[in-house]
């Protein structure tokens, strides 16, 4: 059988971690004294955190952003230990990934998401054996740069040409085409549909059936 590779981004794509990351990030730009902008952030959702900042925050000094980053990180450790937090999956994807693991799909997650935050969303919607592999941003350079989907097709040991990337963000588009993967959009998470666009994907589903229908045309192209 084709050695077939689905890698999925998780915030605003299987997970909609929107209001949940705008309320710890908001939480902690207050306590430096900087209003947040919901529109200045869904843009950079998906870039490390790192970048990010240097995009939401260019006049602060490197100092400053450090105090900044730490945080961040206190506020979202906080708003995870707040009993009944939950970012939830988005309607139809649990079944998605059931499927393409029933039809002999390799799945694998590509997200800017830490570590810690990767493997805390493991444990709250128990995907302990749900994924092949998993890549984040503190493994190498963050997207759009290709080294997660690298890494991904070298660990499954599956070729450019049969990998899709599923992404909310011009940001994993532009990963997709500089690893040589097909880039599959979707428009109901960070990024509007026209955003999205900008990063020049193959293809953009604006429900969960219409992305199921493009993977199944990708993987009949495949033969």
């Amino acid at each position: 059988m084709t050695r077939r590779l689905a890698i999925f981004d998780l915030d605003g794509t299987l997970v909609d971690s929107r209001q949940p990351l705008f309320c710890s990030m908001e939480r902690a730009f207050d306590r430096m004294g900087i209003k947040l902008e919901w529109d200045h952030l869904r843009v950079v959702i998906g870039l490390n955190m790192r970048e990010s900042l240097n995009h939401l925050t260019p006049d602060l000094d490197e100092a400053a952003r450090a105090e900044l980053l730490t945080h961040i990180r206190a506020c979202f450790t906080e708003a995870h230990a707040e009993p009944g937090y939950v970012e939830p999956l988005y309607e139809g994807a649990p079944e998605l990934l059931t499927r393409l693991r029933e039809e002999g799909w390799l799945v694998a997650i590509a997200t800017g998401k830490s570590r810690r935050g990767l493997e805390m969303i493991t444990r709250m919607h128990q995907w302990g054996e749900v994924f092949h592999s998993a890549h984040c941003a503190e493994d190498g350079p963050g997207k759009p740069d290709p080294a997660m989907l690298h890494a991904a097709m070298t660990a499954l040991d599956c070729r450019p040409s049969h990998t899709v990337m599923i992404g909310d963000t011009n940001h994993d588009m532009r990963m997709a085409h500089n690893a040589g993967v097909y880039a599959q959009g979707v428009s109901w998470g960070f990024q509007t549909a026209e955003e999205v666009a900008e990063g020049r994907p193959h293809h953009i589903a604006h429900t969960f059936e219409e992305l199921n229908q493009s993977i199944d045309r990708f993987a009949a192209k495949l033969g």
